[in-house]
């Protein structure tokens, strides 16, 4: 049996939402104790002086595309894994946009295969909830849950044929399935490459209302509504979209919402000049949405913080902005961006690391996002006033698609543990 100690920790726990000097004991990949300040003497286990930085529940990260099968100059489950380990991102939830979506068994098989191969995280798949992520026809709900699929989801392709999507939704809820979907209304969508607005005007862009966002959640709660399933809408980015989610949220619907790290830390204008790794799909908002989605976070309305890691090769992104691919890598960054809310007095750690580990863990049913007797040791030891600029060329990942490029973070990871194994020194 092996044994881990971490001492000389600031606890940051997002279950009792406190933030507590003392230490923490590892077993054979599992907390077996958690002290108030310093430990007592333990017999044989290994030491790690934290040296009074921040330890807490490893990121559980929903919505990462890994480029694999189709695209794996993009990335690939060994670079996605070493930038989720170099992150403190210790459980990575895939996302079925590949090519070939995955909507069988087999190609949901072929992808845990690789995953448990290269991967030093843990790596949890979703499914696409339509054949070919095409709309027409749902895909085998049961087989594929039997296979190993966490959720269900077509990405960003929105389901516009209601009767479709009530009919998966139903048989989801028979299977107890999560669905997670993309909330804009795809007509008013179609073709916008920003925010409506006087920014838009003035680059000349084509853009889109923030109602197309409330207009599709609206949709998407109706059928909630009509079917009982459970939904996950995976970013809000708009003010206009909150009252009617607090309002499913109150009426007792099983609906829970994430949000992107980008759209809370950047807005609208830091497209500046046609800057394509600024270019998100949705689009960045305005400072006013990204000020009310940072308080939906802060209250607990919005549940989730993820980094809906999109990799673009260089020619992709290197396009007329209206041409460009829509994305951005986030593994590695997301704890350093999420720092920003930190430092900017709207978050405190527990707070934040309750969207990063804890609620993503209960959306899933995992028992990680915990720092209590019994939990994985998923551990990510950071310190949150560590001052850096980033290069992108120093990405794990293959693409360096990142809007921080060259920009001042705070916040450093220091170390990263999967049951209590150092995964971030294979990086």
């Amino acid at each position: 049996m092996t044994k881990t100690l971490f001492t000389n920790a600031r606890l940051i726990d997002p279950v009792a939402l406190t933030d507590t000097l003392g230490a923490l004991l590892v077993e054979d990949g599992a907390i077996s104790q958690v002290f108030e300040e310093a430990a007592p003497d333990v017999t044989g286990p290994q030491v790690v002086d934290c040296e009074g930085k921040c330890l807490a529940p490893g990121i559980v990260d929903i919505g990462v595309k890994v480029s694999e099968p189709g695209e794996r100059h993009k990335e690939s489950f060994r670079s996605a894994g070493r930038a989720a380990a170099a992150g403190g991102v210790t459980t990575i939830v895939t996302r079925p946009d590949t090519t070939p979506a995955i909507d069988t068994p087999e190609t949901l098989e072929f992808v845990e295969r690789r995953a448990s191969i290269d991967a030093p995280v843990k790596v949890l798949p979703m499914a696409a909830l339509t054949k070919g992520r095409d709309g027409k026809e749902m895909t085998e709900i049961g087989f594929l849950q039997d296979a190993g699929a966490v959720a269900f989801t077509d990405c960003d392709r929105v389901v516009t044929n209601t009767k479709v999507f009530s009919r998966a939704l139903t048989y989801a809820r028979s299977c107890d399935a999560l669905v997670i979907a993309h909330i804009q209304e795809p007509g008013l969508s179609e073709g916008a490459a920003v925010t409506s607005g006087k920014f838009a005007s003035l680059r000349g862009l084509p853009g889109v209302s923030p109602m197309a966002e409330r207009m599709g959640l609206d949709r998407d709660i109706s059928l909630i509504e009509m079917t009982g399933a459970r939904y996950h809408a995976d970013q809000i980015t708009t003010a206009r979209a909150l009252p009617a989610l607090e309002r499913a949220k109150r009426n007792g619907l099983r609906i829970t919402a994430g949000v992107g790290v980008h759209h809370l830390t950047l807005n609208e204008l830091d497209v500046a000049d046609y800057r394509t790794f600024f270019k998100l799909k949705p689009p960045l908002r305005a400072e006013e949405d990204r000020l009310a989605v940072v308080q939906a976070v802060a209250d607990g309305l919005i549940d989730i913080i993820c980094s809906m890691h999109t990799p673009q090769d260089e020619e992709s992104k290197r396009l007329p902005y209206e041409e460009a691919a829509s994305g951005a890598v986030g593994l590695e960054t997301l704890l350093p961006a999420a720092l920003r809310l930190y430092h900017a007095g709207h978050l405190d750690l527990p707070q934040l690391f309750r969207a990063l580990s804890l609620n993503p863990s209960k959306l899933l049913n995992l028992q990680t996002g915990r720092l209590t007797a019994g939990s994985p040791a998923d551990l990510v030891l950071f310190d949150p006033d560590a001052p850096f600029v980033l290069d992108r060329f120093t990405l794990q990942s293959k693409s360096k698609n990142t809007p921080f490029d060259g920009a001042r973070l705070q916040g450093k990871v220091l170390g990263t543990w999967v049951a209590g194994e150092d995964v971030r020194g294979e990086t």
